[in-house]
């Protein structure tokens, strides 16, 4: 059994020391330098004020010329080319001019360089040298799945000093991404060399994750033999823990049993990242609650304008179905919002959200035994952020069922089974070291994921060289 296990040890570790060495490498890249995105603050600060002379149709009529039948969400948004509703449903979204209903889709690249010169210009940036590089369904930055509806994109380069591209949904005309050369070149050390994110793979989401979850599996074995070869290979002599191995053996041995714990830790969670549903809940709505959350309303109750108008400096509106209602909300900047419920007076300022009876009303009908809904804490266990810093977000614990929705909009932004609070603290908590004693003393966290990272790359770069000697 131990030839078996030193012989298994020594080829998986031959195999893997380089990806230990990338992963343990890039992981400290990726906690200063996330993925590329456009954060919703750069979104909305791209975003014109709506010019309310060009909307001409309603709503209804807006969502009757998408051919949508199972929208759930109408935005308002202004283009140069006139202000458009966009039209969200379950499986697809599409653009409609608010003029007179005709397709608002993108498919001229003029029309797209526009677009993104005006969101770069409303955020201050420099977009004189604009232009259009690429249309394509994929690229490096546009990879992960979130983009799907989005597809094809049109990806513009500024020109500008910080050598920022900015990428245009076809369907809406939407700005959905940026990224800069600062970003790019940081991620090509971090996250697609973590993530083992290559285009070619990562644009076929089930084949890349098959392959990452089982070479991230064969990793945690290598590293699992390795912690039982490394204790049974012990010697105590005195009060002192010696190696019987010399060199870089003992090395490799002696920071081995330093970072075992971490490394075991970490390794398994990585490899629960790629969970996707394997062995715990993926937090989804069951059919049965999606059909609460997401039933069609009938969009002639929606809040007009012609009964409530809009402030001349309101950036979006956005009209949502909440628990039977509709409800309408003009967002005047990125934390201040007015929220009109069909048949009631608007909401403004701090009131311009969800409160707490809405919320139990509709979490009530999606469980049974709920309690009444609380505000979550800033630092939780579990925790939920709204896309307006200063809404609240509620939950309401339904036996073991609890679910987390954003009084800005509605949205569930969680549901968390036991299943899933399981698996918060198996991958997030032991992979990014988000336990809320650290999110409070964020310099604290980075000590200790940087230190962290480094012994486990120095472990590795042992293993290198050992590897090297064997093949030798």
């Amino acid at each position: 059994m131990m030839g078996a296990i030193v012989l298994l040890h020594r080829w998986l570790g031959i195999a893997f020391c380089l990806l230990f060495a990338m992963w343990f490498a890039t992981g400290i890249v990726m906690h200063f330098v996330p993925f590329p995105s456009l954060t919703e603050a750069e979104r909305f600060a791209g975003l014109a004020p709506v010019d309310r002379g060009g909307t001409t149709i309603s709503v209804a009529d807006a969502v009757a010329a998408s051919g949508i039948a199972d929208a759930t969400r109408v935005r308002l948004t202004q283009r140069r080319d006139g202000p458009v509703y966009i039209v969200s449903g379950l499986s697809r979204l599409r653009a409609v001019r608010a003029s007179d209903g005709r397709d608002a889709s993108v498919t001229s690249t003029e029309v797209a360089l526009t677009i993104a010169q005006d969101h770069a210009r409303q955020r201050g940036l420099d977009a004189a040298r604009a232009a259009i590089v690429a249309r394509s369904d994929h690229d490096q930055w546009s990879v992960p799945n979130g983009f799907d509806r989005h597809r094809p994109l049109f990806r513009t380069a500024l020109g500008d000093a910080a050598g920022t591209e900015v990428y245009v949904s076809s369907p809406t005309g939407e700005v959905v991404l940026d990224t800069t050369r600062s970003e790019r070149g940081w991620n090509w050390a971090g996250s697609v060399l973590h993530w083992i994110y290559p285009t070619v793979l990562r644009s076929n989401w089930a084949l890349w994750d098959q392959v990452v979850w089982t070479l991230s599996l064969l990793a945690l074995i290598a590293a699992l033999l390795g912690a039982v070869l490394g204790i049974v290979r012990v010697r105590i002599r005195g009060r002192r823990i010696s190696s019987p191995y010399r060199g870089w053996h003992a090395l490799h041995h002696l920071i081995g049993l330093a970072a075992t714990l971490f490394v075991l830790s970490w390794i398994f969670s990585g490899w629960l990242s790629m969970d996707h549903g394997r062995l715990f809940s993926r937090g989804q709505l069951t059919p049965t609650e999606a059909a609460v959350i997401n039933a069609a309303p009938d969009w002639r109750d929606a809040p007009s304008f012609d009964r409530q108008p809009i402030a001349p400096s309101a950036r979006e509106v956005e009209w949502f179905a909440f628990n039977g209602d509709i409800y309408r909300r003009d967002r005047i900047g990125l934390a201040n919002q007015v929220l009109i419920k069909a048949g009631d007076p608007p909401r403004p300022g701090l009131a311009g959200f969800l409160d707490m009876q809405e919320i139990g009303g509709l979490t009530r009908r999606l469980a049974a035994g709920c309690h009444a809904p609380s505000v979550l804490a800033d630092i939780d266990n579990y925790p939920a952020q709204s896309t307006v810093p200063s809404a609240p977000v509620y939950r309401s614990l339904c036996g073991e069922l609890w679910f987390d929705i954003d009084s800005a909009d509605g949205r569930v932004l969680q549901r968390l089974d036991p299943s899933r609070r399981a698996y918060r603290w198996l991958y997030g908590a032991l992979h990014t070291f988000d336990f809320p004693g650290l999110l409070a003393h964020p310099r604290l966290r980075d000590v200790v994921i940087v230190g962290l990272c480094a012994l486990g790359l120095v472990f590795s770069i042992t293993g290198i060289a050992i590897g090297w000697r064997r093949l030798r």
